[in-house]
C-alpha cells in the first residue's frame, strides 16, 4: 500500500512538472516585443480588464521620448462608479486619467472615438488615421499575451508603415507566464488567445 502511494505521488509530481513546463511555454510563446528607439505616435489599445498596465506603459515610453504622441482606442466599455466624476467614465477616460498620472501631457493624448470590438476594427481605424494625419511609425502597447496577435494584425493591415511594439509586462493586471494557470484572469488570457490567435490567422489576415 505505501510502494502505491508512494508510486502515485511521484507520478503527481512528474505531471505537475511536465504541466508547470508547457503552461508556462506555452505562455511565453504569446509575448513578443519590437521596440523602436522613435515613432511618430504611441498607441494604446482598448483593454478593460488591462487598462492601468497599458497606460502606464505608454507614460513610459512617451516620458522616455520614444514619441510626442500617445493616441488611445475606444472600446465604449464603461468601469465602475467615480465619485470624482460622479458617473461610470469609459475605459479610455481612465487611460487617459492614468497617463495623465504618469507623467504623459495632457494635450500630447489622442482618443480616437469610433468604437471598435477588436484587434482588427483597432489596427483598421489606425491604418485610416495614418493615412490622414502622415503618421509613418507607431509604437503599439499592449498587453503581454495579446502582444504576438497584435503586432501581426497590425504589421498585416499597415504594411507602409513602421510598427513597432512594447508590451506592459506580467506585473500589474497579466499573471506571470509560470503561475497564470492559477488566476482566471490567465485562463481568459492564454487559451482564449491562442482560439484568437488561430481565427486571425486562418479568417481574418489570410490572403
Amino acid at each position: 500500500m505505501k510502494y502505491v502511494t508512494r508510486r502515485r505521488l511521484l507520478i503527481g509530481a512528474l505531471l505537475l512538472i511536465v504541466w508547470e513546463v508547457f503552461a508556462w511555454s506555452a505562455a511565453r510563446l504569446l509575448i513578443v516585443e519590437v521596440p523602436l528607439e522613435h515613432a511618430n505616435a504611441i498607441v494604446v489599445l482598448s483593454g478593460s480588464g488591462a487598462f492601468k498596465e497599458r497606460a502606464q506603459k505608454a507614460a513610459e515610453l512617451y516620458r522616455f521620448g520614444i514619441a510626442p504622441r500617445i493616441i488611445l482606442t475606444n472600446d465604449n466599455r464603461q468601469g465602475g462608479w467615480s465619485s470624482a466624476k460622479q458617473r461610470n467614465p469609459f475605459y479610455f477616460e481612465r487611460s487617459r486619467d492614468e497617463l495623465v498620472k504618469f507623467g504623459a501631457r495632457a494635450d500630447a493624448i489622442e482618443v480616437l472615438f469610433s468604437p471598435v470590438s477588436s484587434t482588427y476594427d483597432e489596427a483598421v481605424l489606425l491604418e485610416n488615421h495614418c493615412k490622414q494625419h502622415s503618421i509613418d511609425s507607431i509604437v503599439v502597447v499592449t498587453s503581454a499575451y495579446h502582444s504576438r496577435r497584435a503586432l501581426m494584425t497590425f504589421r498585416r493591415l499597415l504594411p507602409d508603415r513602421e510598427v513597432g511594439l512594447v508590451h506592459a509586462g506580467t506585473a500589474i493586471q497579466t499573471p506571470a507566464p509560470a503561475t497564470w494557470w492559477l488566476h482566471l484572469s490567465g485562463w481568459r488570457s492564454v487559451p482564449l488567445e491562442y482560439l484568437k490567435l488561430i481565427y486571425y490567422r486562418l479568417y481574418l489576415l489570410r490572403g
